[in-house]
C-alpha cells in the first residue's frame, strides 16, 4: 500500500469513529472492532481510536459509569460487571466507576429482589419446587448472590411444597 494510501484509510477511520460516537458512547476495544470489521486494518483502526481518546470522546471509565447508572437498580453488581467485561471495559475501571457510581446511588440488592418476588408472589406463598427452582435460576442468572435470595425469600416466609 502506497503512503498516500495509508494516509487516506487513517484519515477515513478517523472520521468513521467520529461518526460511530456521534449515534453512541462506545468502549475503546468496541469501537477498534466496529472499524475494524468495517474494512480498516487494525493498524488504522487503532490510530483512529487513539486520536478519538485523545481528544476525549472515547473513555473507557466515563463508559462504565453511565452504564452502571443505567442498570444499577435492576441488575446485581456482579452481572454488570460481567457485561462492562464483555464489552472490553477492564476490572480496574469497572471497579472505579461502581464505586463512583454506587457513592452515590446506594443499590440495594435485596430490594431488588423483593420488589420482584412480590410482583408475582404474595408473603407466605408456598411453592412447587419447579416455581422455586424458575424463581432461584431467575435471580442466580442475573448475578444475585444465593445468601441474598435466600434472606428475601426467608423474610417474606417465602417456602417449598413438595407433593
Amino acid at each position: 500500500m502506497a503512503a498516500e494510501e495509508l494516509r487516506e484509510e487513517y484519515r477515513q477511520a478517523r472520521k468513521k469513529a467520529l461518526r460511530l460516537l456521534e449515534h453512541m458512547d462506545r468502549t475503546e476495544r468496541g469501537l477498534t472492532e466496529r472499524l475494524i470489521r468495517g474494512g480498516f486494518s487494525a493498524d488504522a483502526a487503532s490510530d483512529a481510536v487513539s486520536w478519538v481518546k485523545e481528544l476525549g470522546y472515547v473513555n473507557d471509565t466515563r463508559y462504565a459509569e453511565n452504564y452502571i447508572s443505567a442498570r444499577i437498580h435492576g441488575r446485581s453488581r456482579q452481572k454488570i460487571f460481567q457485561e462492562l467485561y464483555r464489552k472490553g471495559v477492564d476490572r480496574t475501571s469497572a471497579a472505579a466507576a461502581w464505586e463512583e457510581v454506587s457513592s452515590l446511588e446506594q443499590p440495594d440488592e435485596r430490594e431488588m429482589i423483593r420488589t420482584e418476588i412480590l410482583k408475582k408472589y404474595d408473603p407466605g406463598a408456598e411453592l412447587s419446587e419447579k416455581e422455586m427452582r424458575r424463581l432461584l435460576g431467575r435471580f442466580a442468572r442475573r448475578g444475585f448472590r444465593a445468601e441474598d435470595i435466600s434472606a428475601v425469600l426467608d423474610e417474606l416466609d417465602i417456602t417449598t411444597v413438595f407433593h
